[in-house]
């Protein structure tokens, strides 16, 4: 069995820029990290790879910054990665970002399973995954708290609905988008990562890709465009009282009813 397991590299800070001519965040030279998702994604392929014979490998798409990642999911347990990594993807919107990973993923071969986590800490949107499924033209289930049963032939996952949970089974190949009540991810294995010191990360541009018309990639294949964007303004006001309890619970209680917190 093949596992494909979609990760991206998001900022590390909310002390993000933002360009102000194409409204998308300057990723490069910033702290970052693995968008947290992405590790219940990878540790739901890893839990399956000690079950079956199975091959894990992780894919982003990003700067060439983005190997960090890579290299922390050969920590975890995946055993092949791959980098997305062209000039020309940059700007996408979560359609041209799901057509560029559908076509790195489709390049060898629709794997038998591809895990996405829900979404991403710096869009939100939860589409990217679902989005993929319908370019590779494969059966998808969003939001996953359990993997219920896996065969060679199919997937049996419950999904979380607002207020109902439904068991539903589909046939491989399929994607899944998993949400962070489905485990618990591991750390970073150091014996692991000594281990993989060496692993080549392949790296793909899109003249690697079947389609390589540029209207398809990146600001030119997205039809939503970022108008503004901008990060919350800080607030680090703050005020140091002193006095006895009985004091200082009435001030409280005064500053919150003047707010409107509190109704007298």
């Amino acid at each position: 069995m093949k596992i494909t397991v979609c990760i991206k590299q998001v900022p590390g800070t909310s002390e993000v820029e933002v360009d102000e001519k194409t409204g998308v965040l300057k990723r490069d030279g910033i702290d970052s990290k693995m968008n947290p998702y992405d590790l219940f994604a990878l540790e739901s392929a890893i839990r399956i790879k000690q079950q079956f014979a199975t091959e894990v490998t992780a894919i982003t798409m990003g700067p060439p910054q983005a190997e960090e990642i890579i290299r922390e999911a050969y920590m975890m347990g995946a055993d092949d990665g791959v980098i997305l990594s062209d000039r020309r993807f940059a700007g996408s919107d979560v359609l041209a970002t799901a057509y560029t990973l559908s076509q790195g993923i489709a390049r060898d071969g629709i794997p038998d399973l591809i895990i996405c986590g829900k979404q991403t800490t710096d869009g939100d949107t939860a589409q990217v995954g679902p989005e993929i499924a319908e370019f590779l033209n494969i059966p998808h289930v969003a939001d996953v708290r359990k993997i219920i049963d896996l065969t060679s032939e199919h997937i049996k996952v419950e999904m979380d609905m607002p207020q109902t949970v439904e068991v539903v089974e589909v046939k491989l190949p399929a994607l899944i988008t998993v949400a962070k009540d489905i485990n618990e991810p591991r750390l970073p294995s150091f014996k692991l990562k000594l281990a993989s010191a060496g692993r080549p990360v392949k790296r793909l541009s899109l003249d690697d890709f079947s389609d390589q018309d540029e209207m398809n990639y990146g600001l030119n294949g997205s039809p939503t465009q970022v108008i503004k964007i901008f990060p919350p303004p800080a607030n680090d006001d703050h005020e140091i009282w002193e006095g006895s309890t009985t004091e200082l619970a009435g001030r409280l209680f005064e500053q919150l009813s003047e707010k409107k917190f509190l109704q007298r």
